[in-house]
């Protein structure tokens, strides 16, 4: 059933977030925060008072919502029409592009060296040195000569 054809009661029994879910839906193609809201308030028949006081809400329950992504030209549009690894691979490259720029090549291989050693273990061996000082071993003979 198209969004449009649905009764106003029927839409007002659903979130501003189901209703977007639909619009994007039908849309097939992206929407900004205002075009989506000004659809969900002629559907609703919403007064121009309550599109400007409810605006900032709507979009930050879009923000919150796992089923909306942001794109960059700031439009929104279903998450399960992008895939993931366009993501993972664009922050990738920012990330090596920074560690790029701020240190020289041979001082970018030292550093990684270096944050790679881990010494939390050398704390704990010397704390459990310590514990163990007192320590005295009986062998199995002389436990049954103490009972």
């Amino acid at each position: 059933m198209s969004i449009k054809k649905m009764k106003k009661e029927e839409l007002e029994l659903l979130s501003y977030k189901d209703i977007t879910n639909l619009l994007l839906e039908e849309s097939k193609k992206p929407l900004s925060t205002a075009d989506l809201f000004k659809k969900i308030n002629e559907l609703l028949e919403l007064s121009k008072k309550q599109y400007e006081n409810k605006i900032g809400e709507y979009y930050t329950s879009l923000t919150t919502d796992k089923r909306f992504i942001l794109l960059s030209d700031g439009t929104w549009d279903l998450k399960n029409r992008h895939t993931s690894d366009k993501v993972v691979k664009v922050i990738e490259e920012e990330e090596e592009e920074e560690f790029d720029e701020d240190l020289p090549k041979d001082e970018e291989e030292e550093e990684i060296e270096e944050d790679s050693y881990d010494d939390s273990d050398d704390d704990y061996e010397d704390d459990a040195e310590e514990d163990l000082k007192d320590l005295v071993v009986l062998d199995e003979d002389e436990l049954e000569l103490d009972e």
